[in-house]
């Protein structure tokens, strides 16, 4: 799990040899994880900078109401704003966090005026503008990492 983690692409060859299967054991071993569900997909990971969105938004919205319409509302409407690339119902101050890939701070004014502001039941709206990356890392290397599995 720890090598699929770091490169989704390693074969199955290479899983074996460095933890010491043969190379049909880690393609079975691999085959139930997906059986199970524990591995749901496999991704690319892309430089959004060096394709033209480098600007990285954290939005926290608090909605008016937490009823299940509102909420129901919200959820529908978010998903079709193009710039949103991740939003989760959060507890705490605000009721969802969003992710917004945009290519410029004009960008995300367009974006914010014409998507953000006119969703439904939306009271306030803040957003912090990411200035640089500290940690990056595969959340499942980190989960595996904290729970001691190999």
């Amino acid at each position: 799990m720890h090598i699929l983690a770091s490169d989704a692409r390693s074969s199955d060859v290479a899983i074996g040899e460095a933890v010491g299967l043969s190379s049909n054991a880690a393609a079975r071993r691999r085959r139930l994880l997906e059986g199970h569900g524990v591995i749901e997909r496999y991704t690319a990971q892309f430089d959004l900078d060096r394709l033209g969105f480098g600007i990285l938004v954290l939005v926290q919205m608090e909605l008016v109401s937490q009823s299940d319409d509102a909420l129901d509302r919200f959820e529908a409407a978010i998903q079709k704003c193009s710039a949103v690339s991740k939003c989760w119902f959060v507890s705490g101050d605000v009721d969802f966090l969003a992710l917004v890939h945009v290519p410029s701070l004009h960008d995300f004014d367009e974006t914010y005026r014409q998507e953000l502001s006119s969703l439904p039941n939306v009271a306030r709206i803040r957003s912090s503008f990411v200035l640089r990356s500290v940690i990056d890392r595969p959340t499942a290397l980190r989960v595996l990492e904290s729970a001691g599995r190999p």
